[in-house]
């Protein structure tokens, strides 16, 4: 974004004769390079951190781990310009140290300049048989984010190869498997994912969308064993609305919100699904009944007879500000 500075021109009369103004013009908008280059620079001053940083490199500049340390501060700090060249520098310097070269790939990944990162991932990978498999995984996740999963899948299988111990490798594959819709090879590497690490939730919610397209009780039973019932029918709308059926969705969403009602993504779904199908954002308020609570129901019809039911009500959801979660 380039700011823009007004300049108010005053004329200036003498006597019935008007002078010419001889008008400055504006000095150019500072570049967003500039503007870091200068902040940065106001806010390292007074950065304790960043000074001794900057005093670690120019007394030791063959220090790489000093110069990316220096970035990654800069970019904590919201600088992802500065920081950039900064890697840069350091890849350009140390043009064999697999962490310059891989500290530029992730800031060139920070400005969206993937086109770019792609490069120097492949140059030096190609060039360095024994690159970690980072490389590969870093080049299959530009490839998938710039919507080429088929050119993504090798470097992510060969990520795999590399350290088939990783969890987060078999995550990645998966998921460019899913997206490919190849939808039992990417749950058997969500579910290899999840025997290398049973806490991963990513894993866990990415082999619960793989299962959706074929098994959706057995999709619930996934999400629910890391989770809660509202949640796992609520995943499962989700599946239903991706695929626009939204009849499907709005029955996920009811089971959803009987059993919890104030649930903000349920109720952020039904509001999408009532915006998509034209058809009123209302449900079925009856809770969820416990089986205390069904025996009881039982009980009185037994014994009482049958009673009105009040407990369905339309119910109009509350809007969320809140994104769903992409994995």
């Amino acid at each position: 974004m380039r700011l823009h500075i007004a300049i108010a021109v005053v004329l200036l009369a003498s006597g019935c004769a008007r002078k010419p103004l001889a008008q400055t013009a504006a000095p150019p908008a500072p570049t967003v390079w500039e503007r870091q280059i200068r902040n940065a620079t106001d806010a390292g001053d007074g950065d304790y951190e960043l000074r001794a940083l900057r005093e670690r490199v120019e007394g030791d500049p063959s220090n790489v781990a000093a110069r990316l340390d220096l970035a990654k501060a800069y970019r904590q700090r919201g600088y992802t310009e500065v920081a950039l060249e900064i890697c840069r520098l350091a890849a350009a310097r140390f043009p064999e140290s697999s962490d310059a070269q891989l500290a530029l790939i992730r800031a060139l990944h920070d400005v969206n300049r993937r086109a770019e990162a792609i490069q120097v991932a492949e140059t030096y990978a190609a060039a360095h048989p024994q690159a970690p498999p980072e490389y590969h995984s870093w080049i299959g996740i530009l490839q998938d984010e710039s919507g080429e999963w088929a050119k993504g899948e090798p470097h992510h299988r060969q990520a795999v190869v590399l350290n088939a111990a990783s969890d987060a490798l078999h995550n990645n594959l998966g998921y460019n498997l899913l997206m490919q819709k190849r939808n039992d090879e990417a749950a058997a590497e969500f579910r290899e994912a999840l025997r290398l690490n049973p806490a991963s939730q990513v894993a866990r919610n990415n082999l619960g969308l793989a299962l959706a397209a074929a098994n959706s009780s057995e999709a619930v039973a996934n999400w629910k064993s890391s989770s809660d019932e509202a949640t796992a029918h609520n995943n499962l709308a989700a599946v239903w609305i991706e695929k626009k059926d939204y009849a499907q969705a709005r029955k996920e969403l009811e089971i959803a919100l009987s059993y919890n009602k104030a649930h903000s993504a349920a109720l952020h779904n039904l509001e999408l699904v009532s915006r998509l199908d034209g058809k009123p954002a209302t449900i079925s308020a009856k809770p969820a009944e416990s089986r205390w609570e069904r025996l009881k129901a039982g009980f009185i019809r037994l014994w009482v007879g049958p009673l009105e039911d009040s407990h369905t009500v339309a119910e109009k959801p509350q809007n969320s500000s809140s994104s769903g979660e992409k994995q």
